[in-house]
């Protein structure tokens, strides 16, 4: 049985009291594990040189060296989860490829779907995790007689059905005796995201993204507010022309 990997976490704030809300929060959630604490970024570097550090909080306003100032200078830092009383930073925090922003008072609920966020980054990372299909662009599903080989790099997007899937191609649709669970796990995730509950899509098949929908030839397909900053984050942003 594979083990549930425990990230190691360090809390970076001015402020004391800041510092131990989010060391309270860790403590509620059973995969992750507080190990260190700073009140500077000055001393973050320090703590990185010596210490295991798999997720980071990371308060922007600090005297010295903010936060962001310290994300520009430091190579490969760990996931980073941004928290900070101003808004108006958010941008350029996903530009520095933060996992999340939280704005304070942080809300445990919001808290626990950044983490969350964390987790699926960290085990994606994980050198010995194994990739599903990191070569092939096909699939097998199950049919009556046998199996049909599916063309990965035509499906356009899937659509949830209770226990069954629905794949959707340009010209055909085949129903799978399959949970959108069971398909996220499958699937290669270089390719396909899961946008909302009831739909996982082919980036490739991407048109344009507007507001809370995903245009893919002519089809509007719905984004889950709590897909959204994900979609942005590990997708768009990541081939951002104009930053």
């Amino acid at each position: 049985m594979q083990l549930t990997p425990i990230l190691k976490c360090l809390v970076v704030d001015d402020e004391p009291i800041a510092i131990e809300g989010i060391i309270d929060f860790i403590a509620k959630v059973d995969f992750l594990e507080f190990t260190h604490r700073c009140s500077s970024a000055l001393q973050i570097e320090e703590i990185l040189k010596t210490e295991t550090i798999d997720l980071m909080f990371l308060d922007i306003n600090m005297p010295y060296l903010s936060g962001l100032e310290f994300l520009e200078t430091v190579k490969n830092p760990p996931i980073t989860i941004i928290t900070t009383a101003y808004s108006e930073y958010a941008l350029e925090g996903y530009r520095l490829q933060v996992e999340d922003y939280l704005l304070k008072p942080i809300a445990f609920n919001r808290f626990y779907q950044a983490v969350n966020k964390a987790f699926n980054t960290f085990k994606l990372n994980e050198p010995n995790t194994p990739s599903i299909l990191p070569e092939d662009d096909f699939v097998y599903i199950r049919q009556t007689d046998g199996f049909e080989k599916i063309d990965l790099k035509k499906l356009r997007y899937i659509e949830s059905m209770q226990n069954y899937a629905v794949f959707h191609f340009a010209d055909k649709k085949k129903i799978v005796h399959q949970t959108m669970i069971s398909l996220e796990e499958i699937l290669p995730k270089t390719i396909f995201f899961r946008v909302h509950k009831s739909y996982i899509i082919n980036l490739n098949h991407i048109e344009s993204i507007q507001g809370f929908q995903v245009l893919m030839q002519g089809i509007r397909i719905p984004i889950s507010r709590t897909k959204k900053d994900e979609l942005l984050h590990h997708v768009v942003y990541q081939k951002l022309i104009s930053k």
